[in-house]
């Protein structure tokens, strides 16, 4: 597998974090909490993924490791609304599975960077 097609998966991979997400918050309770919860988790989701976009557009080697280091850090942040979030059980196996997802983006993001050190 090229280095060019492994960039394009994790695109994928990142776009689909950002959609699983979008798609569980559909089916959450309104409560105040999960209103607000839901609006952080929206935008920290979709960044992951929009600045993973931008880092392989990047014009720069400086700039493509920020933009990697904004998407690990959106990633955290999407994992912290994902925890802070009420969920019934229907819900729970849906948000370990989200939760898991974000803490693998996370390590796939620190060792991009580790490779910068």
């Amino acid at each position: 597998m090229t280095q060019k097609s492994k960039k394009y998966d994790l695109e994928e991979r990142t776009f689909k974090f950002a959609k699983n997400c979008r798609d569980f918050i559909k089916n959450l309770s309104r409560t105040a909490a999960n209103n607000e919860y839901s609006k952080q988790l929206i935008r920290s989701s979709a960044s992951v993924s929009a600045n993973y976009i931008e880092a392989n557009e990047a014009l720069s080697r400086k700039d493509y490791f920020h933009r990697v280091r904004i998407s690990r850090k959106e990633v955290k942040e999407s994992k912290m609304w994902l925890n802070l979030i009420e969920v019934d059980e229907k819900l729970e196996n849906v948000r370990k599975s989200l939760i898991q997802e974000a803490f693998e983006l996370t390590r796939i993001f620190g060792s991009i960077l580790e490779k910068n050190i």
